[in-house]
């Protein structure tokens, strides 16, 4: 995982959180928005409020990380920040795989790199 692939400093992450495009099931809240011009990049914002064991927030960086990978070709130019909820410490790695696949296939459809608004962050929400 280069630190290319990464959001790496606070002022990154409070640009995506000012103004988000968030998708939220029961295991994550994913929030994105349009960023630069090259790869897409990841941050990981685990709470110790949701998810009180170090062993499962690291465990849902792992996998968070992982989806990433795997995903990230077709998502160049967002950047994400990924939140877990308190189901997700004792889900299954399959189901927290599908539903990181889900947020960030949603929120890819969500962005069009092509509308100005897309790119200041324009915030959509989707029930839950």
């Amino acid at each position: 995982f280069p630190k290319t692939a990464r959001l790496g400093t606070a002022a990154d992450f409070r640009r995506v959180f000012a103004r988000p495009v968030r998708s939220t099931d029961d295991y994550f809240t994913v929030q994105a928005l349009s960023g630069h011009a090259g790869r897409a990049r990841l941050g990981l914002a685990i709470a110790k409020r949701h998810v009180r064991r170090a062993v499962d927030r690291n465990r849902l960086k792992r996998i968070a990380r992982e989806v990433f990978r795997h995903e990230q070709m077709r998502l160049a130019g967002i950047d994400f920040v990924v939140s877990a909820r308190a189901p997700a410490a004792t889900a299954q790695r399959q189901i927290l795989a599908e539903s990181l696949r889900q947020h960030f296939e949603r929120l890819h459809g969500r962005i069009d790199r092509t509308d100005p608004q897309a790119r200041r962050g324009a915030r959509t929400s989707q029930p839950r």
